[in-house]
């Protein structure tokens, strides 16, 4: 694919990469060497890792789904206002240009009212990392031009998405009878989130743009075909993974939101992006991200297919004689509770893998840290986006919890959500 950004033939060497945690970017070098203070793109990834931040207090790191919302917002709101200072791409939401502000100030300012409205009871230690972010920029006039820039860019993306329904409350029944979705141990009597298929999308048109087809029918081949391989693979004791294949599945069970935005800050201090890039690029990902679990939600709840777990248990009732069941039957790691079909985790890998393609290149050497890693394999590396994604996909049935035909089916949606994301915002400006 084309490279967009400048800069395209810097790359850092592996030593002098720094991770991106949860708990902040400390440490992180300033792209660009000398670059003036109004182009560091380091407020970005500063404000990047204090979302995440609020997000371990507020949730634990346990809800993609607010997880993604939250981080488009606040990518969003930092991309539209350093946009305003320097228009280089389209805006999302803001776009009347003010080029006396600063726009460090701006995105510093954006990114505090977004996360500050969202999670209130976060204030006091945003207001510090506010305070910090703004003790590096002169005092005068552009300063205090880009604060109220920043605040009515912020004010704009939050009246967007005031009423998008995530606030929304959703009953949900398991349906009875073969293929249909059950609850699933040890989650017994809990669906994740069922109101999250009716919030209103960053880039889709819809959340049923891209709706998978339906899942291949019990009594088919590929059913069975799909059933065995995760039944033999995908087993917790006894099964025929190899040991990469158990590491993988452990390493990629974290969060999307988390993963994909390491790899992100990652490649854009290797790439040494400038601001406007940098931001736009967290946005792009970010979008694509939240639109994945949008549009995941609608064609899980949609076609509300059963888990492994359940269908190797219950398989003497599924109607396909070449299916053996197996009562106990436990998979390699918790079953997330909410339908197989398609693997979300899939789409958000596939997505993200697409946007970053798209502005860089596939080809782009990372390595990438998990929290839920096994002992000693905490890190992997990776050449290209598109290989990180598809080890991402395979992980859901080396890990027990996906069939093959649900990850094969996020994929292909993955790379419709990343590439309306891609082609539908952002665009460079005429």
């Amino acid at each position: 694919m084309k490279i967009e950004t400048g800069n395209t033939g810097m790359r850092a060497p592996l030593a002098a990469m720094f991770a991106w945690v949860a708990i902040g970017t400390s440490g992180c070098l300033a792209a660009g060497g000398g670059a003036p203070p109004a182009l560091d793109p380091q407020v970005v990834h500063d404000w990047s890792g204090h979302a995440r931040t609020v997000l371990q207090a507020e949730t634990g790191n346990q809800d993609p789904l607010v997880g993604t919302r939250s981080l488009a917002m606040v990518h969003l709101a930092m991309h539209d206002a350093v946009n305003a200072v320097d228009r280089q791409y389209q805006p999302y939401a803001y776009a009347t240009p003010n080029a006396q502000a600063d726009a460090v100030a701006a995105a510093a300012t954006a990114a505090h009212r977004v996360l500050a409205a969202l999670f209130p009871a976060q204030a006091a230690s945003l207001d510090a990392r506010l305070a910090d972010s703004l003790a590096a920029v002169p005092d005068g006039s552009a300063e205090t031009k880009g604060i109220a820039l920043g605040q009515q860019v912020a004010a704009e993306i939050l009246q967007r998405r005031a009423n998008d329904g995530s606030a929304g409350t959703v009953g949900y029944t398991p349906g009875a009878g073969a293929g249909r979705f059950q609850f699933v141990p040890p989650f017994e009597g809990v669906i994740f989130r069922p109101e999250w298929r009716f919030v209103t999308p960053f880039a889709l048109a819809s959340a049923s743009q891209f709706r998978s087809g339906p899942p291949p029918a019990l009594e088919s081949a590929e059913y069975r075909n799909a059933f065995d391989e995760v039944k033999a693979t995908g087993v917790l004791a006894g099964s025929n993974r190899s040991a990469d294949q158990t590491a993988y599945a452990k390493f990629w069970y974290e969060d999307c939101d988390i993963g994909w935005n390491r790899i992100t800050h990652d490649v854009a201090l290797r790439r040494k992006l400038p601001l406007h890039d940098t931001a736009r690029l967290f946005a792009l990902v970010n979008v694509a991200l939240a639109d994945a679990y949008i549009a995941g939600w609608d064609s899980k709840f949609h076609h509300d297919f059963w888990r492994p777990v359940t269908a190797i248990r219950a398989a003497a009732g599924d109607g396909n004689d070449a299916t053996t069941p197996d009562p106990g039957w436990v998979p390699l790691l918790d079953t997330p509770p909410v339908q197989d079909y398609p693997s979300t985790h899939s789409v958000a890998g596939a997505a993200a893998a697409f946007v970053l393609a798209s502005v860089l290149g596939d080809d782009n050497e990372f390595s990438l840290t998990s929290s839920t890693a096994e002992v000693g394999g905490q890190t992997r590396s990776f050449r290209r986006f598109s290989e990180a994604a598809d080890e991402n996909a395979d992980s859901r049935v080396r890990a027990g919890i996906h069939f093959r035909f649900a990850v094969d089916a996020g994929t292909q949606m993955g790379r419709q959500v990343g590439e309306r994301a891609y082609n539908g915002h952002l665009r460079r400006a005429p």
